[in-house]
Parts: structure tokens; C-alpha cells; sequence
């Protein structure tokens, strides 16, 4: 994350996670949704991860990829081709680029279990409420 944080973009404050879904990357990189799911058919070095539910999943190294990616189309003027002939070369395939998917997809359950569980207990408690109004239990 650091790369973003020294670029020349004007980088909002974001929590430091494992990763982020396409609406906070939208939000942080100011690019539409729309237009980050078109840059990944135009620029096949853009490939962030996908959840088992089908949820783009991006990391820090892929944020630092789309803001290069917008600084050289918006500011430097270059064409998608020109885009993908600079980074195509320059793009670091390396393992620790993507995230571990194992990793994401622990903290999905873990999020998803504590969130059922929280579930469970309201539907609990509302459960009982409804016996003991309606059968003194």
C-alpha cells in the first residue's frame, strides 16, 4: 500500500485490510464500478481474485495498479493500447501480488458466521418474547 500512499494521486484514507470489495475500491479510487469491471477485460494484468460467492476481491497491490492504470489514461493521456503495452511488461506476476484466497475466504466465514450467529441469537430472543406473551412460558 505504500505505493499508493507515494503516488501522485491524491489517495483518500482507507482502513488497511486483507481486502476490499469493488464498491470500497470504487470509493477510494474514485473509478465507477462499471469502469474497474471494463478495465479488467482491457488489461489483463488487472485480475483481482474472486470470492466462492462470485464477489470481486481486491488488494492493496491491485489498488496500486488502478491508480497507475487512471493516472496514465486521465492525466499522462494515454489510450487503453498505449496503458497495456507500458504495464504489460512492467506488472509483477509474483505470488505475494495476489492475495491468499484461503486467507479471504476464512475472514468471509468468519464475518458470515459471526453475522448467523447474531441472527440466530435475535431470533432467539424474539422467540421467546412471542412465548411468553402468548403462552405465559
Amino acid at each position: 500500500m505504500q505505493d499508493a500512499l507515494k503516488s501522485p494521486e491524491p489517495l483518500r484514507l482507507f482502513p488497511e485490510k486483507l481486502f476490499y470489495k469493488i464498491g470500497e475500491v470504487s470509493r477510494i479510487v474514485g473509478i465507477e464500478s462499471y469502469v474497474l469491471r471494463y478495465w479488467e477485460t482491457e488489461f489483463p494484468f488487472l485480475t483481482p481474485k474472486k470470492s466462492k460467492s462470485g464477489q470481486r476481491i481486491y488488494t492493496k497491490k491491485d489498488i496500486d495498479l488502478i491508480l497507475q492504470i487512471k493516472r496514465l489514461l486521465y492525466d499522462e493521456r494515454y489510450t487503453i493500447d498505449g496503458v497495456r503495452r507500458k504495464l504489460g511488461g512492467n506488472i509483477n506476476h509474483a505470488p505475494e501480488v495476489f492475495a491468499d484466497i484461503n486467507k479471504i475466504e476464512k475472514e468471509e466465514m468468519r464475518e458470515s458466521s459471526i453475522d448467523a450467529k447474531v441472527i440466530i441469537s435475535l431470533v432467539k430472543t424474539r422467540l421467546r418474547e412471542i412465548l411468553r406473551n402468548n403462552f405465559g412460558a
